[in-house]
């Protein structure tokens, strides 16, 4: 999704709204389909400059410096394949594929390779990806999601849109985006597509303006350690929104969840929520404030704010 925050605005503190929602709409996304798993959205990647005396946003996963290109100065989508950035750093070559760039720090390796957790497999699978858009998501429905188009409104409550930096995980999942993006004729100047990895986000610190991740919480392999990633690249007053499920709606079962989840988790990767107060905890333990959320059955929409210095 090509959307970016350049300027912020919070809504009232107050801790949790319930709110529930009848109209719900079943297309995708206003632009930039499909909701991507480990979706980052940043600043207008435009108003960067990648020379070695200017600042960047896009950053090394390894050393966290900045990249460079010499082939592309704005680092647009429309870079040409095996244009590839560049850290000044430690000089590590990261690819581009005519999509997007790869920054994962296993990038371009031949030979060594590391096993994913089932969930993180699971979203790199071609079939999952061309589904996920086309009925999976919208059966979050009935766990309370509000439908994709809804979601993205409620997440325009906190946020200010324009153009920036999407982020997956999944190549199969990028390269959905990249066909969404062609059917919706939008432009590849507007925006960078990013291969990278949740616990090593390729951003320096203090540079984000805000962070949104929709149905991908409970998706990430350490949760926590995502949390303090974009904690790290927020800047002051930055804002992370998020969407996910909070099993509580169900009580008798809360117990059975609660003593069977680690074993939920060892086995698929994924994480189970049981109520507001563990998101809660989680952002504070990260450093981030003024926690609010807004629920709907199993639903729920969450921010937190990095503080100003």
């Amino acid at each position: 999704m090509a959307v970016v925050i350049c300027s912020i605005r919070v809504p009232p503190p107050l801790r949790c709204w319930p709110r529930f929602y009848t109209d719900f709409h079943w297309p995708g996304f206003f632009t930039g389909k499909p909701p991507l798993k480990d979706r980052i959205i940043t600043r207008n990647a435009k108003s960067s400059n990648f020379s070695s005396s200017t600042s960047t946003i896009l950053a090394c996963p390894i050393c966290y410096k900045p990249l460079m290109s010499r082939t592309d100065p704005e680092l647009s989508s429309a870079s040409t394949s095996g244009s590839g950035v560049e850290c000044y750093s430690c000089k590590r070559l990261y690819p581009h594929n005519e999509i997007y760039y790869d920054l994962t720090i296993a990038s371009g390796l031949k030979d060594y390779s590391e096993p994913m957790t089932v969930a993180t497999e699971l979203f790199r699978n071609p079939l999952v990806s061309f589904l996920y858009e086309r009925g999976w998501r919208q059966n979050f429905i009935w766990g309370g999601f509000p439908g994709p188009e809804r979601e993205f409104k409620m997440a325009l409550d906190y946020l200010k849109p324009t153009s920036g930096v999407a982020l997956d995980f999944s190549e199969s999942m990028l390269q959905q985006c990249h066909e969404y993006n062609k059917q919706e004729n939008l432009s590849k100047e507007d925006f960078v597509m990013v291969r990278a990895d949740i616990s090593r986000l390729p951003f320096v610190a203090n540079s984000i303006d805000a962070v949104h991740a929709g149905a991908a919480l409970h998706c990430w392999p350490s949760p926590s350690t995502g949390v303090a990633e974009i904690s790290r690249v927020l800047r002051p007053g930055g804002i992370f929104v998020a969407s996910t499920f909070i099993l509580d709606v169900f009580p008798p079962a809360v117990p059975v969840f609660e003593a069977t989840r680690e074993y939920f988790i060892r086995f698929t990767g994924n994480h189970l929520y049981l109520s507001e107060y563990e998101l809660e905890d989680l952002c504070r333990s990260c450093g981030l404030v003024g926690f609010t959320c807004m629920r709907n059955g199993a639903f729920v929409m969450f921010s937190a704010a990095k503080p100003n210095n």
